[in-house]
């Protein structure tokens, strides 16, 4: 006797098979999140060892190294403003092990950089804010305007009557004295330096009176009387500079800003290893040593949930866009 199979039967059987598979391919999917991570987590960080980013990530990273049962190594990948680390994180595989950890500067490049070769708002999914940290308004100690409003009333005298040094075209300190212009109404002439170094010895040597400088950075300047800091671009007073007004008891609305660190995952990573991660970053930022390094550095630590950290990036994106726009400025 011959059995012949009809054409129902075998399709039946194939997606019976391929059906199984599926459940096989889902089980070991669901496995892989659940005993996540069975090796170590690379945090890759945009920016080059020593600076404020790196800084960030070795004190973070133990921790969530701690946290996670699995060391967490750094990477350094820097160049183009944070674009070539972004670059290779958004291509990464969304399984968990590659994460990024970025500055404030992942807020402005949409708007600085047309064709930038991934989505700032849909490559990643944010993990959590580190720290938020205010600018302060600095000046050389000889220059005559003792407070913000005095500044304003001499920037006004003349288009070019006050000029203020960065580490270069679309940088941090650059943008922060946008926007200044921008809330205050005034033009001032900006001066690019090739890092921000050489901008603060200029400014500390009297060639260029203004500085928007990050707190942590120049904070031991103005304790020894090289700069004198005019105000603090937070919304409160900052703990280690308490007699600093901010910008808005100065009389100027506007102008608050933070430079800031985030970590980042690729954007379709699941979110039970997410979770984890949320979870991992969560506990790091509890550590004493990390809360005493962050408030040492003039630093808010930020318990952040993921959507809290992409709503404050959404809205710091927009920000830069549009001080951007106002101000025609470019990298160039």
């Amino acid at each position: 006797m011959t059995h012949h199979t009809t054409a129902a039967q075998r399709l039946g059987r194939s997606t019976w098979a391929l059906a199984v598979l599926a459940l096989c391919a889902s089980a070991s999917t669901a496995m892989a999140q659940a005993s996540f991570p069975t090796k170590p987590v690379t945090l890759v960080v945009t920016y080059p060892p020593g600076g404020g980013a790196d800084a960030m990530a070795r004190l973070i990273a133990p921790k969530m190294g701690e946290a996670l049962g699995q060391a967490v190594i750094i990477e350094n990948k820097p160049g183009a403003g944070g674009q070539i680390g972004a670059s290779a994180v958004a291509k990464a595989a969304p399984d968990g092990y590659t994460l990024m950890l970025d500055a404030s500067s992942f807020a402005a490049n949409p708007a600085l950089y047309p064709k930038l070769p991934y989505d700032s708002l849909k490559a990643f999914k944010p993990i959590g804010v580190v720290a938020l940290f205010p600018n302060v308004v600095l000046v050389n100690a000889n220059f005559p305007a003792k407070n913000v409003s005095e500044l304003i009333a001499t920037a006004r005298k003349a288009k070019d009557a006050v000029s203020y040094a960065s580490s270069g075209n679309g940088s941090a300190q650059h943008l922060a004295g946008a926007l200044f212009e921008s809330a205050a109404k005034v033009d001032m002439v900006h001066v690019p330096y090739k890092g921000g170094g050489p901008a603060l010895n200029d400014v500390m040597g009297g060639q260029v009176p203004l500085f928007f400088g990050n707190l942590a950075s120049t904070l031991q300047h103005v304790q020894s009387g090289k700069l004198r800091a005019l105000a603090v671009t937070s919304a409160k007073r900052s703990a280690i500079l308490p007699d600093v007004p901010t910008l808005a008891e100065s009389g100027l609305t506007g102008a608050e800003i933070y430079e800031w660190n985030a970590v980042f995952a690729p954007a379709n990573t699941p979110e039970p290893i997410v979770a984890k991660l949320v979870s991992a970053f969560q506990k790091a930022l509890e550590a004493p040593e990390v809360r005493a390094r962050v408030a040492q550095l003039g630093g808010d630590i930020q318990k952040s949930s993921p959507d809290q950290a992409k709503a404050f990036i959404q809205q710091q994106v927009n920000l830069w866009s549009h001080v951007i726009k106002e101000r025609g400025i470019t990298t160039e």
